[in-house]
């Protein structure tokens, strides 16, 4: 450990970052370091000469157009469906909703800390002009009157996007980001912007400048992250959906802790102008929502070519949500059994939450097949390794000028990131680039994976929670969702992760939906 110290302190000193002795304790006491020499390891055995990814022309083609199905329909008011149903029979107002929103956010959200900021004011009038046209027979989308949240990563226009951090408390956006100009569009009213880890650089809550975010069925543990307001202002009923971004799992954890369905689409699905990055290449923006319907529906809102992300302008399949009721028969459906980890896989509950998602479409006629993936223990090394490369270019200006006022965890984490070099980040592209292949062969005669969301339960308040199964979709791009299978042992929420080829969020919409109707959904936690 001595000598990958000194080449650290090296390398932070030639950047012209003043990390201190403190810190590189810190660095050694968290393990931020711990894995590098497996990562070498793994580096050192790619082709010399194989090509990068970024400049590797393979694509997947894009899926077949989906079946045609019926559109879901849904009594239950704390659906999307549900209560889109309510608004346009005129048994409840876009005003009450908002009203009930709010109150529910005055009762609960000093025990929880979700939202870093309520808009009261601009949802309500923006609830009272979505009243006006919903009684003029004007009626955008299902979600026309709805209030949805979204994560404090997305600028909103005339209203601060602190991303969790000190150092971008005061920027005020000018503009809203793409996938809230869409939100409004759509008839949603926006109802506050929700808690997230510092920089969304922790699969956990932990912020020392905002505290964390409970976990609603369990106090004492986290909530996930780093789109943890998200997920519990979903799970609360705070809101009937929410935004979220996710780099190595931040949509997927927490919606697996707080019981709700979360979607990390294709990369280059939905737009990510006006959100503050974390790892261009590896961010996502998706839905968090109750329902696996509401989650097909916000995709459809959100997603798209955008001319601000050059990432999404690209050939890919629309996403509708006409085909999600066609069912599960015959879908040919992988459970992973073994990760290349050699290590037992996860928990018992996590191994029986993958096995209801299994059951469940097995008895919808899906095909079951065993499956290992050895390539996930190469991924997940180094989802976090290109992360911390493009994360640190990114913030290298303020390291330079404002180390004190990240925090202590945010600190240690981005200084550990320059232990890598230039070189290093040209082989891990050429490692990506071996992998994608290697993983799409493996998975040539499957339609649908089935893994965990997460090795164990929710940890303890502040905890970070391990990407072991979700990162690896992140370095790939690959869609992929969390969908809540009940309880565990101890009361608190499980899920199962259902991946899908790239583009083919249709076919994942569809296997969760029929997996759901079986399984149910899990009712608000308060």
């Amino acid at each position: 450990m001595d000598h990958l110290i000194d080449r650290l302190r090296a390398a932070l000193r030639a950047a012209g970052i003043p990390a201190t002795e403190a810190d590189f304790a810190g660095i050694i006491e968290k393990g931020f370091l711990s894995r590098f020499p497996d990562i070498e390891r793994l580096l050192d055995a790619v082709d010399h000469e194989q090509l990068p990814d970024m400049l590797d022309a393979v694509n997947l083609p894009p899926a077949a157009s989906p079946p045609n199905g019926d559109l879901p329909t849904s009594d239950d008011p704390t659906s999307i469906f549900g209560i889109a149903t309510q608004l346009q029979r005129k048994t409840i107002s876009p005003v009450e909703l908002v009203e009930q929103a709010l109150e529910r956010i005055a009762d609960y959200d000093a025990e929880l800390n979700v939202f870093q900021i309520v808009m009261a004011e601009s949802a309500l009038a923006d609830a009272r002009t979505a009243a006006a046209e919903l009684a003029a027979g004007k009626i955008r989308s299902p979600l026309h009157g709805v209030p949805v949240a979204v994560k404090d990563l997305f600028d909103v226009a005339g209203y601060p996007t602190a991303a969790g951090s000190r150092i971008r408390a005061g920027v005020m956006a000018a503009t809203d980001a793409t996938v809230v100009e869409r939100l409004r569009a759509a008839g949603a009213i926006v109802i506050g912007k929700t808690r997230m880890s510092e920089f969304a650089y922790s699969p956990g809550s932990n912020n020392a400048h905002y505290g964390p975010t409970a976990n609603p069925y369990d106090r004492s543990r986290d909530s996930g992250g780093s789109s943890s307001g998200s997920g519990v202002a979903v799970a609360t009923g705070m809101a009937f959906a929410a935004i979220g971004t996710d780099t190595g799992g931040s949509i997927r954890i927490p919606a697996a802790h707080c019981g709700i369905v979360g979607l990390k689409p294709t990369h280059g699905r939905v737009s990510l102008a006006g959100g503050f990055p974390l790892s261009w290449s590896l961010d996502h923006a998706g839905p968090m929502t109750r329902a696996v319907a509401d989650t097909a529906l916000l995709l459809s809102v959100i997603g798209g070519p955008d001319p601000r992300d050059p990432r999404t302008l690209r050939l890919a399949p629309d996403v509708t949500i006409g085909g999600i009721t066609a069912g599960a028969r015959n879908l040919r459906v992988g459970l992973l059994t073994a990760d290349g980890s050699g290590q037992p896989l996860a928990g018992v509950d996590e191994l029986t939450a993958m096995r209801r998602a299994a059951d469940a479409l097995d008895g919808q006629g899906a095909i079951i097949i065993p499956i290992d993936v050895p390539e996930l223990e190469e991924l997940r090394l180094l989802n976090p390794a290109l992360l911390a490369i493009e994360a640190a270019a990114l913030h290298l200006p303020w390291l330079r000028t404002r180390l004190d006022d990240y925090g202590e965890f945010m600190r240690h984490r981005i200084l550990a990131a320059f232990i890598y070099s230039p070189v290093d980040a040209a082989r891990i592209q050429q490692a990506r680039a071996m992998l994608r292949r290697r993983v799409a062969e493996r998975l040539a005669e499957i339609d649908l994976l089935i893994t965990p969301v997460v090795p164990a339960s929710a940890p303890a308040l502040g905890i970070p929670t391990p990407t072991s199964f979700t990162g690896p979709w992140n370095f790939l791009g690959w869609p992929a969702l969390s969908l809540p299978t009940g309880y565990g042992s101890d009361g608190v929420p499980r899920a199962a992760q259902l991946i899908a080829r790239p583009w083919n969020e249709p076919l994942l919409l569809r296997a969760a939906y029929a997996a759901e109707q079986v399984l149910g959904r899990l009712a608000p936690s308060l």
